[in-house]
């Protein structure tokens, strides 16, 4: 994990969708996120130990769509593992309670949507994890095909100014946060985990076009129900 020091930072943009506006400060205290999203081979690691439904109360939900064509987990010989090949690349299917049981059972949680734009761009409102330099085949994975991923490291010219990879294109991650309008408060019942409201998505996929790989955009198009899985949302954990 990538310590990500306390103190303000510029969220949002005045300059995109709507729902990036209006900029605003944010002061954060100090918190820790993963350097890399979790991979395929560490979510078939956690369906092994887990399984791929949970329990709350009396409701069972599922924690991965394994049963869906884009999935790329798969049970061998009564053991989930990663297709071969793609262990190293970033998970896709997970729904977000997936996504939140995985962090918990590795000790950690998701990162709030304030956390994960600040990890991304850092303290100088960078539109960019790299900086402002548009993206190119060098810095990030998109404008691919449909689930052509590719590892989740590939791309060390594109990490944010900690030092954190993969934050623009290849997988869209699950945040904690409830897709709501700005400024972000973290008191005003987004962080909810009791919620069956839509998610927050950030960062951009492997389909996705330029635009969509901003420090600020939101995923406001993205199908996103978060008790399902999709071919293009996968996730990281903070602490």
């Amino acid at each position: 994990m990538i310590e990500i020091p306390a103190g303000p930072f510029t969220m949002g943009s005045n300059h995109g969708p709507d729902d990036e506006k209006p900029t605003h400060r944010i002061e954060l205290a100090g918190f820790a996120i993963d350097r890399l999203p979790v991979t395929h081979a560490e979510f078939a690691a956690f369906l092994g130990a887990q399984g791929p439904e949970g329990v709350n109360g009396m409701r069972r939900y599922r924690r991965y769509d394994h049963d869906d064509g884009d999935a790329r987990i798969h049970q061998l010989d009564g053991r989930w593992r990663a297709d071969a090949g793609l262990e190293r690349h970033p998970v896709n299917e997970v729904s977000w309670p997936g996504a939140r049981d995985y962090c918990a059972w590795k000790g950690k949680r998701l990162p709030t949507e304030a956390e994960w734009e600040k990890a991304a761009r850092g303290a100088d409102a960078r539109r960019y994890p790299w900086g402002d330099a548009a993206p190119d085949a060098t810095r990030a994975r998109f404008g691919a095909g449909w689930t052509d991923t590719a590892p989740a490291d590939a791309y060390p010219a594109g990490a944010s100014p900690y030092g954190v990879l993969d934050m623009a294109g290849n997988q869209w991650e699950w945040v904690s946060s409830l897709y709501r309008p700005y400024p972000y408060r973290v008191d005003d019942g987004r962080e909810d985990a009791a919620s069956d409201g839509v998610r927050g998505t950030r960062g951009g996929g492997h389909d996705s076009g330029p635009g969509e790989l901003t420090t600020t955009y939101r995923g406001r198009t993205l199908s996103r129900a978060p008790r399902a899985g999709h071919h293009n949302i996968g996730f990281r954990c903070a602490r």
